[in-house]
């Protein structure tokens, strides 16, 4: 008898998120959410469609993987501990291993903001279905605005057209007008063994090597030598972009990778979070702060690093981020 499995993704730094991102505290553990972090809302929104857990983390995240599933009172799970970063395609792989291949996999990252209501609910249900039926399964977010910092997905009903890369705004626009188009969310549902045999055709030296690491690691710990000969890819570079398996399912529900500032202040806004009349928000600081002559400005304090941007460019945030990483600055730490 088959079971399905809730995979969460828990790698990745959030770098557009800094200063309160960091290599010590990525985005997905900020518990800045109604006191749960983004990781904690994932597993629980989960729950009622898995039989397991399986979490899939690098070394550097798992103390802080440990104390939110401690926090949330689970403490029977699978746990992949990766030695180095290869990407979401190895990743994956790693968790249809785990597991029988006719086991379904719901693979999701730890990153990401949803709102758990039915819409979510039969998104997932309808994924469940179509994966049992041999497909492997996307979800595609019906677009709200002409996003640049999202891929997208080209459909016809449940078929894939195409993906495509971020684009630029006025892509942007005319995917949203073509109404055809939708975000990719990055979360994913198949079987096990369908996904392994499409990685294996597509991609033979990431699946065996994959392979090799994984039936070699101890109690979960992936060895660092064997992870370095894996091929580091991208599920959608190595399966969702060349397999004829593939469907989408046209999700309702409200998304966001919250990526961004902007998106951060978004939800923060929809909560009831403060901001002043002309739509300036201030993040981790209770000091009077008065914006003069400034719109839609976003004031973010920590105990060593103080950014002021426009919401507008929230994607820019990367680029200070990278500035760091180049000068070898304790301030990503």
């Amino acid at each position: 008898m088959s079971a399905n499995y809730h995979v969460i993704l828990t790698g990745g730094v959030g770098s557009r998120l800094w200063p309160f991102s960091r290599k010590s505290q990525p985005k997905q553990y900020l518990e800045i959410f109604k006191n749960d972090s983004l990781f904690e809302l994932a597993i629980k929104r989960n729950q009622k469609f898995s039989d397991g857990l399986i979490v899939v983390g690098n070394k550097d995240n798992r103390n802080l993987s440990i104390n939110s599933l401690d926090k949330l009172g689970i403490n029977s799970y699978h746990e992949i501990v990766e030695a180095t970063p290869r990407n979401t395609a190895p990743a994956i792989a790693f968790a249809a291993f785990q597991v029988k291949p006719e086991d379904i996999l719901v693979v999701t990252p730890a990153d990401h903001i949803i709102k758990a209501d039915e819409n979510y609910d039969d998104a997932v249900s309808k994924a469940i279905k179509l994966a049992e039926e041999g497909n492997i399964v996307t979800f595609g977010v019906k677009p709200t605005r002409p996003e640049t910092g999202y891929g997208y997905i080209e459909n016809e009903g449940q078929n894939v057209v195409s993906f495509r890369e971020k684009p630029n705004l006025e892509t942007a626009k005319d995917f949203l007008y073509r109404g055809n188009f939708l975000w990719n969310s990055g979360m994913f549902c198949f079987k096990a063994g369908v996904f392994l045999s499409e990685l294996e055709k597509y991609e033979p030296k990431v699946y065996t090597a994959s392979k090799e690491a994984f039936e070699k690691a101890e109690k979960g710990k992936l060895n660092e030598t064997l992870s370095m000969e894996i091929p580091s890819i991208s599920v959608d570079y190595a399966v969702m972009e060349r397999s004829d398996l593939i469907k989408v399912v046209n999700a309702e529900f409200e998304w966001s990778d919250m990526g961004s500032f902007e998106a951060v202040y978004d939800y923060f806004v929809e909560s009831g979070y403060p901001v002043d009349d002309d739509g300036n928000m201030v993040i981790g600081c209770d000091k009077f702060t008065a914006f003069v002559g400034l719109k839609n400005t976003i004031f973010v304090n920590t105990d060593d690093a103080i950014l002021v941007l426009s919401k507008e460019a929230s994607q820019d945030v990367k680029g200070v981020y990278q500035q760091l990483v180049d000068e070898n600055s304790p301030l990503i730490q």
